[in-house]
């Protein structure tokens, strides 16, 4: 299953007041996704990215039946999980810990806060929604507290399907989420300046 490797940057976690943990998407590296940091607003922030055992954080698509992902999937929201655990044992507050992620990781990121919901400082999902065949409302539980989470995504993608980022942005705003969902005609399968513009806008801020 993956391995614990934990890419750092930023601020040191020991002294930082805040946490950001960025996921790479498929084929991608922790040092890929850290890259964007400096396009964000987060330069008091210890920036960790976990490293994709082979790169990706599961093998099939996010829209299989999540079967057909484990182990990995869950090997995956474990290492998010201890993650987090860990952070909060530096003396970060839960609530001033962020999430962001690309692709694969967009949805590992949106999959993991919807299963642990709280209230975090923020979340930033760039082309991604809930992991499944389906949405599967009994995995998610808890409320947001207001939490602001971005979802920008392109319409079309080849990834991931328009209706499935609507779906979860309805999941979350149900439990409390504060979302905003940007939806770019013919955007492609990448991240433009106006979604970073609303990250830091709406969430590093």
């Amino acid at each position: 299953m993956h391995k614990e490797n934990i890419v750092t940057a930023g601020a040191e976690l020991a002294t930082a007041k805040k946490a950001l943990i960025m996921i790479h998407g498929r084929g991608a590296s922790a040092e890929d996704i850290l890259g964007l940091s400096g396009l964000l607003n987060v330069a008091d922030y210890a920036l960790l990215a976990p490293q994709a055992t082979n790169h990706s954080w599961y093998p099939q698509s996010f829209l299989a039946p999540p079967a057909q992902n484990e182990p990995w999937l869950s090997s995956a929201l474990d290492i998010l999980k201890k993650l987090v655990a860990n952070i909060q044992e530096e003396g970060i507050r839960q609530e001033d810990i962020y999430f962001l992620g690309f692709s694969q990781g967009a949805c590992l990121t949106l999959e993991f806060i919807t299963r642990n919901a709280g209230k975090y400082g923020g979340a930033v999902a760039f082309t991604g929604g809930l992991i499944g065949d389906k949405i599967y409302p009994e995995n998610y539980q808890g409320t947001f507290e207001g939490t602001p989470v971005f979802i920008g995504t392109s319409n079309p993608d080849f990834h991931v399907p328009v209706e499935r980022v609507k779906d979860t942005t309805r999941i979350l705003k149900s439990m409390g989420a504060a979302v905003t969902e940007r939806i770019y005609d013919n955007m492609g399968h990448t991240i433009i300046r106006d979604e970073i513009d609303l990250a830091n806008e709406l969430v590093f801020r």
